[in-house]
């Protein structure tokens, strides 16, 4: 079996990716939006705390925080220690992340924001998630960013996902390290 896990703020393209995935062999893994996007269009979804035995808490500050996602990601393929855990826990193996982040920089941006909105729109898991899988990029896909799809999709097509791996995971370290400059500008320049 082959997890993919799909948790995005912005949509676009999502639903043809998603589509793509399914064909392709994965078993698909989401959380809130991006789960009822894809259920209205009537593609198969495993709801994440469906998934971990664990429900949404704290208003949706966590969902994907949990060692049956983390481990799922972070398992090195091949490693009977990390097998043997795996199997322990119940842990499959997610082998695609498609993540992109609360729109952080585009609510700071808005006239008259206050620190509340500012605070609520950091995001934590889907950072964690991106870094989870840039990590172990030799094994697992990571997507952060609609115009990626495409490229992923052909190598999908191609068998040439190994190879495209690198770059992705490479790109996945540019987007946080760029993130988290803007929340810490931003906090700089509000205290």
């Amino acid at each position: 079996m082959s997890y993919a896990l799909l948790s995005v703020s912005n949509k676009e393209g999502i639903v043809d990716l998603a589509d793509k995935l399914v064909f392709y062999g994965h078993d698909l893994l989401s959380s809130g939006g991006t789960a009822t996007a894809l259920e209205k269009e009537g593609i198969p979804v495993i709801r994440v705390s469906e998934y971990t035995g664990s429900p949404e808490i704290l208003g949706g500050r966590v969902k994907t925080l949990h060692p049956k996602i983390h481990g799922g990601i972070l398992a090195k393929r091949n490693d009977r220690d990390h097998d043997a855990d795996r199997l322990r826990c119940l842990i499959e193996l997610i082998d695609v992340v498609v993540v992109n982040l609360y729109p952080f920089q585009a609510t700071v941006a808005k006239e008259g924001v206050t620190w509340a909105e500012g605070i609520e729109n950091i995001d934590i898991g889907g950072p964690t998630m991106v870094r989870s899988a840039a990590k172990n990029h030799k094994d697992v896909s990571i997507l952060t960013n609609p115009e990626q799809y495409g490229r992923f999709i052909e190598a999908l097509k191609d068998n040439t996902v190994d190879e495209l791996r690198p770059q992705l995971a490479l790109e996945a370290f540019t987007h946080t390290a760029e993130y988290d400059t803007a929340i810490s500008t931003w906090m700089k320049n509000n205290a």
